[in-house]
């Protein structure tokens, strides 16, 4: 059963297999570990965050495609919830009705970008998909009628999933069980599902071909493969993929807009993600994920602690303060690049691979 799940993709490391399952079995009790509002929101936007990057890993990992453009399919799959229940109103039907449209304009335009832009090389197609999400932004920003404009849209969600519901009137385990409760294992249990889609896909005949392409492209195309479709097909996949991360993001925010999940900050923290956990390996964005999203959440409150602790040598208290927390995220992202070349997981592997030989 194991091995059907996880598609024969097993973490190969004792220490890192420790590690995931701690992560797994963390956010599938953080409501019930780390209680309050932030903690919460954290998680939640861990397992968003989980999908988004193994989606982009799809392609830049184990294909080796370099796009800009992923956020833009995090976006449409964010304003195709918000849009729907805006004009549909807060039921299951729009919840549905927003993802499938989501997901048909995200194939057909991934499709199109892969089509038309596939067939240049590196750093040319890189700026093609630069170019489209940054029209693609603007264009979402212009359409206020049909977007909110740069104010973005609020909207409601089903009752089940809202925070006022609470079916029952007695906490379990100190925690009130509550729709933003519910929204959130919604949530994890869709992370779970799409993360071992991935793994599937990637350790598939398919996805053997993709790294194949990776490795050497023109080996793979004198050999029979027809790359621009095997590229194309990752590209779509990537995408869809995205899209999906994008509905959780607006489900769970109950708002959307350009900044929201079209900003190229998205995108950057989606390549430092992969970068930290390890290229070529879904279970890298789950670690990575984790890392970065707990270090930029919680590293000013570490900073503001280590401020208050230091005030009696200036000179250390300025450099502590919770304004420079931006300075030290850096620091530890140099770090991490320096002791764990090939991320996380690859250092673990190898590691593990040394000690079995």
């Amino acid at each position: 059963m194991l091995n059907r799940l996880l598609s024969g993709d097993y973490p190969r490391s004792k220490v890192l297999a420790v590690i995931l399952v701690t992560l797994l079995l963390g956010l599938a009790f953080a409501p019930f570990l780390f209680p309050g509002v932030k903690a919460l929101s954290v998680a939640a936007k861990v397992l968003i965050f989980v999908v988004l990057v193994a989606s982009f890993d799809l392609l830049l990992g184990y294909t080796g495609i370099v796009s800009f453009a992923h956020t833009m399919f995090f976006g449409i799959g964010a304003y195709g919830i918000a849009v729907a229940t805006t004009r549909l109103g807060p039921t299951w039907t729009a919840l549905g009705v927003g993802v499938g449209g989501a997901l048909l304009l995200s194939l057909l335009l991934s499709l199109a970008v892969g089509l038309f832009s596939l067939r240049v090389r590196a750093i040319f197609f890189a700026m093609i998909t630069l170019a489209v999400a940054a029209a693609f932004q603007t264009l979402a920003s212009q359409l206020s009628d049909i977007t909110g404009g740069e104010d973005g849209l609020t909207f409601k969600v089903p009752e089940i999933l809202s925070p006022s519901f609470e079916p029952f009137e007695e906490p379990f385990l100190g925690v009130s069980i509550d729709g933003r409760l519910i929204c959130y294992y919604l949530l994890f249990v869709t992370a779970v599902a799409l993360v071992l889609a991935l793994l599937r896909i990637v350790n598939s005949p398919f996805g053997r071909v993709l790294q194949a392409i990776r490795e050497n492209e023109f080996r793979a195309e004198a050999i029979g493969y027809r790359v621009v479709v095997y590229r194309t097909t990752s590209s779509v996949l990537s995408a869809l993929f995205a899209t999906m991360a994008g509905a959780m993001l607006a489900l769970w925010l109950r708002y959307n807009g350009p900044d929201t999940s079209l900003s190229f900050e998205i995108m950057m923290d989606c390549l430092l993600i992969v970068v930290i956990g390890g290229m070529g390996t879904i279970y890298g964005s789950a670690i990575g994920a984790v890392l970065f999203l707990v270090a930029q959440s919680y590293l000013q409150d570490l900073l503001r602690l280590g401020h208050e602790a230091t005030s009696g040598l200036p000179w250390l208290s300025a450099l502590l303060s919770p304004d420079r927390w931006l300075l030290w995220l850096g620091v530890l992202f140099v770090l991490s690049v320096y002791y764990f070349p090939t991320g996380v997981v690859g250092r673990l592997r190898a590691a593990a691979a040394r000690k079995a030989g």
